[in-house]
Formats: structure tokens, sequence, C-alpha cells
């Protein structure tokens, strides 16, 4: 049997990295391996990935020389940063270059790099229209990721742009799901008025992801969106009632009202939700419904992930 090729996988605990590592493993007749990369080799959920065939390593993307060991041999990687670990896009961009030049000095033949729109494109700083955070951002989360996309460009690093949609998963484990109001109804809040947002299950980003390594070469260079569906906030709680068995109320609020919510990243949030309602033409089209299922047959519809995973969303 010919030698697989290896890929490297950053962030093989979490939501994205984990879902690229199980789509690879799950695949027995796969040309690929997985070297799955933790800061903790014997966290449960680095056991199961060992468990099910990858090699895990530990390294640490703030260290350069555990990337340089990490990549050592290896035919590609799939790179992604945790910006919610800090709150820093300095330090988001910092861990970008480092992975750069680690693809670079390993001559990697293919990266994807998990990316988002640098919004400031689109919002200047000194459009007032959104306020200005952190100095010199609009959106946190995403501006950094963004401005990052030219260092793998100008180092020659062959990239593939990855950029994900808003996590279904959200509603389970970050306190984005639907919340009691003093009536004692379910209101689901987001400041999107009546625009369709992008939204996918996480495990579906990694399913598309493994789509590209298979697809190789013709999409090194290219900037991929990837989406399960785009649905209005009217929709998602329609959806939600369906599947909860109780009625979820849409509650429109003005990206102003979402920002003063206060609790950590309310104002990040706030901005990038502004960011999806003011150009939701530009989010959308990026993010294809149609070539993501091309990627990833089994591709999940906002109703099909509910039918999986309502019971899970916390109903405070």
């Amino acid at each position: 049997m010919p030698q697989k090729k290896i890929i490297v996988v950053f962030g093989a605990t979490g939501a994205q990295g984990g879902g690229v590592a199980h789509a690879i493993l799950q695949d027995r007749n796969s040309e690929f391996a997985v070297r799955a990369v933790t800061r903790n080799p014997d966290s449960d959920k680095a056991r199961e990935l060992a468990g099910m065939g990858a090699e895990v390593v530990a390294a640490d993307i703030d260290d350069k020389e555990s990337l340089k060991r990490a990549l050592e041999g290896a035919y590609g990687a799939y790179m992604v940063t945790f910006f919610w670990d800090h709150f820093s896009p300095e330090k988001e961009y910092a861990e970008a270059q480092n992975l750069a030049e680690a693809a670079k000095a390993a001559g990697l033949q293919h990266v994807i790099w998990s990316t988002l729109e640098d919004t400031r494109k689109w919002v200047p700083l000194d459009d007032d229209r959104m306020p200005t955070l952190q100095g010199k951002y609009k959106v946190p989360h995403f501006d950094a990721k963004g401005e990052a996309d030219q260092l793998f460009t100008d180092l020659g690093v062959p990239t593939t742009f990855l950029r994900a949609s808003f996590y279904w998963d959200n509603f389970i484990h970050f306190g984005s799901g639907p919340k009691k109001g003093p009536d004692g109804k379910l209101y689901l809040t987001f400041p999107m008025d009546d625009k369709k947002m992008a939204g996918i299950a996480s495990e579906d980003i990694g399913k598309c992801a493994y789509g590209i390594f298979k697809r190789g070469k013709e999409l090194i260079g290219k900037t991929i969106g990837v989406a399960g569906e785009h649905l209005t906030g009217q929709e998602m709680a329609a959806a939600m009632s369906k599947a909860l068995g109780q009625e979820v109320i849409y509650n429109n609020v003005s990206p102003d009202t979402f920002r003063g919510f206060g609790f950590p990243g309310a104002d990040d949030l706030g901005n990038m939700f502004q960011f999806y309602r003011d150009f939701d033409e530009a989010c959308n089209s990026v993010r294809d419904v149609k070539f993501s299922k091309e990627l990833n047959p089994e591709l999940k519809s906002f109703d099909m992930w509910l039918a999986e995973n309502a019971q899970k969303i916390p109903l405070d």
C-alpha cells in the first residue's frame, strides 16, 4: 500500500480542527493520514483521536520550534486560530504569521487557512456607522484573520482560504440560543432585520475542508466559503419552534442594543452581525451552499441539524 499523505490538523480537539480530523479518519479509504496537533495530548478528545488512528502530537502555535516539528514530513495542514482564547487580534495575527512561516519552511503542498473577511475593506475605520474596537478594528475576530491572508500569499504558501459561517452549534455552546423573556416565552435575539445569514453545522466545516484536500491543486489560491443554509432570524426561529415543540419568537434588535448586552465580546459580535446584515450579499455569495454540498455530500440543512441537536440547546 502506498504511504498515506500526512495532513497536520491544528486545533484538532476544537470544533473546526476536530471536524477535519474526524472526516479524514472516518474514511477508511482516505489517501490521507491525520497528525493531530493539540496543546494537551492527554485530553479526552486527543485520546479519542488517537484511538481512531490519528498520530497525536503536542505543539503550540506561539512556539515556532514546536510548529516545525509538528509539520515535519507532512503533505498539508489545516490551520486555524482561536480568537476567543485571548480576545487579541494582534496575538491572532502573530499566530497566523507563525503558521504561515512554518508552512513555508516545511514545504507543504496544500494548506487550508481558516479565515474570515477583513471587514475594514467594507467599513473603513472612519466610518462611524459601526464603532471602531480596540483602536483599529471593526470586527476584531474577523479582521486579523482576513489581514493575515496576505502573509500566506506573500510567502508563496499553496493555500486555500476557507471562510466558515455562523456555527449553529453556537446555539448549544456559546449562549446564542433562545432565552426566556419576562413573559416566559422564548426569544431568539439577533440584530439582523430580515436579512439572511449563512450558517453551518461545525462538523460540516471539517467535512468540507476534507473535500478541499481531496480536490488538491485546483482549489489552491481560491477563497471558498462554506454554508449549510442561508436563513433569516425569522426562519431560524420558526425551524426551532417546530423542532422544540414550543414557540420561539424572533427578537430583532439594533446592533447598538446587541453591542450593549455586556457579555465578553458583545461589541465584537454586534459589529459582526451588523456586517452580516449590511453586506449580506457579499457575505452570502462567497458562502455557496451548492458548492459546499459538492465538497461534502453529507451537508446538513438547519432542519437536519436541529433534528439531531435541538434537545441539547439550553433554554433558560
